[in-house]
């Protein structure tokens, strides 16, 4: 009967030391930790957060101080008392295109690294002027800050100038004089390194199929290509919508109305696909006939016949930045409660020069 009680006196005092140990751990808060880390409170969030802007020494010590007091912060409260959820939101469209596609991946893996969720807003159509709705579906979610991924269309960055939210946005351009805050890409330079590229091959008559002209990034790459020009006539020019099929079709309609044509600036790959399909099927060799260059570098532009040429844009570099400069704009916002424009980045393609476009 003894021992029996001893068991049970054991058993309750064990159970208690436990429920003693769980109620300490309960009370250390995030002030302790960074005081015995011998830190801020700051630094310790960001190591909580996985964010990248913490030594690696500093960041292995704070948790294994965490570890060692067994603090167990509850996210949802440390969001609701800062107000902070770690999210961001992005707007896309065209996601079937490879270049948005890129973006995106980029955007989301700098996301993750930085400990931030993604909420995304789709435009079924680029030239959208539905923007309020989109950005209050964003809000709605509590985001601290929004990348806005969607080419400069009709009058959609208008809309979103007219109704700007109140956290900070950066936008993903495709030129390199964006008015907003943003992360460019030099359409226009890329263009004319890829038209400068066939002159210099000895190309002399050289046609051009566009994107859609309304589309700024169409508009762009049709500005490069004029500008390496001294003279262009429009017959010179013919418009597609980014796929193969316009390309083919583009190229035959050239052909008809521009024959002494030597060489052709597809400004896409799947453009330029198209175009070298045509060209085969007229019995015009590439490059020996007609020299063709894409834009974009997509994977399989390696494997065409002949090999592309084309002008490679850092796409999932843009998505990332895009994030860390977002990421800045949002700290500076939490710190001081003002909205302060990232300063603009533009960043060069480089031109890919394979067979398509050289004559062995």
């Amino acid at each position: 009967m003894l021992a029996l009680t001893g068991t049970l006196t054991g058993t309750l005092t064990t159970s208690q030391k436990r429920s003693d140990d769980m109620a300490l751990k309960k009370q250390i808060t995030i002030d302790q930790v960074a005081q015995q880390a011998g830190v801020s409170t700051q630094t310790v969030s960001r190591v909580l957060n996985n964010r990248p802007d913490v030594a690696a020494s500093t960041r292995q010590r704070i948790q294994e101080i965490i570890r060692q007091l067994g603090y167990q912060p509850s996210a949802i409260a440390r969001g609701l008392t800062r107000r902070r959820n770690h999210s961001l939101g992005v707007i896309v469209t065209e996601l079937e295109q490879y270049g948005p596609m890129r973006r995106l991946l980029g955007i989301k893996e700098a996301a993750t690294a930085a400990g931030y969720s993604l909420h995304l807003g789709f435009m079924e159509h680029p030239e959208s002027d539905d923007v309020q709705a989109l950005l209050n579906d964003l809000l709605s979610w509590q985001v601290e800050g929004i990348i806005w991924t969607a080419p400069e269309v009709g009058n959609n960055w208008s809309a979103l100038e007219n109704n700007m939210p109140p956290v900070p946005v950066i936008l993903i351009s495709e030129r390199a004089d964006s008015r907003l805050a943003a992360v460019a890409l030099d359409n226009r330079w890329g263009a004319r390194s890829a038209t400068e590229h066939l002159l210099e091959q000895g190309y002399k008559n050289i046609g051009i199929i566009t994107g859609p002209l309304a589309w700024d990034v169409a508009h762009e790459r049709y500005q490069g290509w004029q500008s390496a020009l001294l003279e262009v006539h429009e017959r010179q020019v013919v418009a597609g919508d980014w796929s193969a099929t316009s390309g083919e079709r583009g190229l035959r309609q050239l052909i008809e109305q521009y024959p002494e044509m030597d060489a052709v600036f597809a400004c896409n790959d799947q453009m330029a696909l198209g175009a070298i399909h045509a060209a085969n099927e007229m019995g015009l060799q590439v490059p020996r006939h007609l020299g063709v260059v894409g834009f974009d570098n997509r994977p399989e532009s390696a494997y065409y016949c002949p090999p592309l040429t084309t002008v490679q844009h850092p796409l999932m570099e843009q998505g990332k930045l895009a994030v860390h400069k977002l990421l800045e704009m949002i700290e500076t916002h939490q710190q001081t409660t003002r909205i302060i424009p990232s300063e603009g980045t533009v960043l060069k393609p480089r031109l890919i020069i394979r067979k398509s476009s050289v004559e062995n």
